[in-house]
């Protein structure tokens, strides 16, 4: 790792994990079903000079084991390149031939995606005539070529195949997000916030209002087409709300998180002016489908407060997520997400120390990944620089315990002064298939967090050590 330098202009980018590659339609906006309290003004989205897509990077490396795969999705697609894909996706152009005739078509193209052996990495134009793709019957969510693969493939498919029928289940349900069907839980926690300390608690402070939500989703017309298009059978109402109910912790564990962080590092959230939150490396996973009331719960959290300010910043924030990002003062009480497009470093540089956006009172990376190759390490190498000299709260999540000693070692390396890390309470509960490598360990969002401050570590890489390989 390099030397720790002295404060200066970082000239690096920031980065961000790459995507699961699946089909994203164009989003619907849901109907308001209560009086929203965020607060979002719409202008362009600010832009930088580009950088490094790093959800262009996760999707070309599906071909690293599954050869073809990447060119398979995008044939689906009608797409000629990512970039065509990513295009139509954000909204920022009409492609002829991308879309779907009907519901069944759309669901029988995304499944299609999926269709490569999970043994043998055989894609459907690779077999031979007497040859056809079929799923396993348990989980309904691997494919084989034929009986030869799926016996070979069994001793490691066994471990997973009950987590990934949740997963084949989950992906059908999520479109429910997407049109808008599933309208989130809202209003103020009826319990004291410091009681809420995970999702046993949460569930139990909104049981009678999300009882009446899923109740509502379960028996809608949505519900229905959903289930007469997927070309499956539909599965028994309550598999169907374990699902709706994994799908909502996914969508309000970043959320959660981000007040995990400001609880964990003692952030004033009653600040006069309000407080500003940088989310680093921000995704299109972060930005495309998200709503400005996925984010109200984060204000619930902290009854009081006197403005939360969340910035996105990344190369990969979706074009549709236009919102300000000023230093004009947000109103108490309520929550204000805007976007930036571009590296954090020119965003620090442009922004924030010219005094045109609010310095952060904390900063957030979901899922940076650095310690998955030198080149994403690269990327990062500057923004945690910057983090740990200008000495900014800091929290980062990542998928697995795994991952988690990996990562603090690198800040260890850095220098960084490390307060705490551990499982995150507010993790997603929906498992996340790895794309090209189906029978490999599901994992989960914002399994495990680190927060960081500063530099001087207090514990050396023995230490380190010890404390990770003993467990959480």
């Amino acid at each position: 790792m390099a030397p720790r330098p002295r404060r200066r202009r970082h000239k690096k980018s920031s980065s961000s994990v790459a995507p699961t590659a699946v089909i994203q339609p164009t989003a619907v906006t849901p109907p308001t079903a209560v009086t929203q309290p965020t607060a979002v003004t719409p202008v362009p989205l600010t832009l930088s000079k580009p950088g490094p897509s790093i959800d262009a990077l996760g999707f070309y490396s599906l071909d690293n084991n599954v050869p073809g795969l990447s060119q398979l999705i995008l044939q689906k697609l009608n797409m000629k390149s990512y970039e065509e894909y990513k295009l139509v996706i954000d909204g920022d152009t009409p492609v002829s031939g991308f879309g779907f005739r009907c519901p069944r078509e759309m669901f029988q193209k995304m499944e299609d995606t999926f269709r490569f052996c999970a043994h043998c990495r055989a894609l459907p134009n690779g077999l031979s005539d007497s040859k056809v793709l079929r799923h396993c019957k348990r989980c309904r969510n691997v494919y084989y070529c034929g009986p030869e693969c799926q016996r070979s493939d069994w001793p490691a498919h066994r471990r997973v195949c009950q987590e990934l029928r949740l997963v084949a289940v989950d992906r059908l349900m999520e479109w429910l997000l997407v049109t808008g069907d599933f309208v989130l839980p809202a209003g103020p926690w009826p319990w004291l916030p410091e009681v809420v300390e995970g999702w046993d608690t949460w569930f139990s402070m909104r049981r009678l209002q999300l009882d009446a939500i899923l109740a509502a989703v379960l028996g809608s017309h949505a519900m229905t087409t959903l289930w007469a298009s997927a070309g499956r059978p539909r599965p028994d109402p309550d598999v169907l709300q374990d699902s709706l109910k994994r799908l909502l912790t996914d969508v309000l564990s970043r959320p959660l998180t981000l007040g995990l962080g400001l609880r964990a590092l003692g952030i004033n959230v009653k600040k006069i002016g309000g407080s500003t939150v940088h989310v680093v490396g921000a995704s299109h996973a972060e930005t495309f489908l998200t709503r400005p009331g996925d984010y109200d719960e984060l204000g619930y959290m902290f009854p009081g407060h006197l403005g939360l300010r969340i910035i996105m910043v990344g190369v990969d924030v979706a074009t549709g997520f236009s919102q300000s990002t000023s230093t004009s003062p947000v109103e108490p009480g309520t929550v204000q997400l805007s976007g930036h497009r571009g590296l954090y470093h020119n965003f620090w540089e442009e922004q924030v120390e010219t005094g045109q956006t609010a310095h952060p009172d904390l900063v957030v990376a979901f899922h940076p990944g650095f310690h998955a190759s030198p080149d994403l390490m690269e990327a990062w190498l500057p923004t945690l620089l910057l983090l740990r000299d200008y000495e900014i709260p800091t929290l980062m999540t990542v998928y697995s315990h795994q991952e988690l000693a990996a990562s603090l070692q690198i800040l260890v390396d850095l220098d960084a002064h490390i307060i705490a890390y551990g499982a995150n309470p507010f993790s997603s509960l929906k498992p996340e298939q790895v794309y090209s490598n189906p029978n490999k360990q599901p994992v989960y969002g914002s399994a495990y967090y680190i927060t960081f401050l500063g530099s001087s570590c207090q514990l050396d890489k023995r230490q380190l050590e010890e404390k990770v390989d003993g467990g959480d």
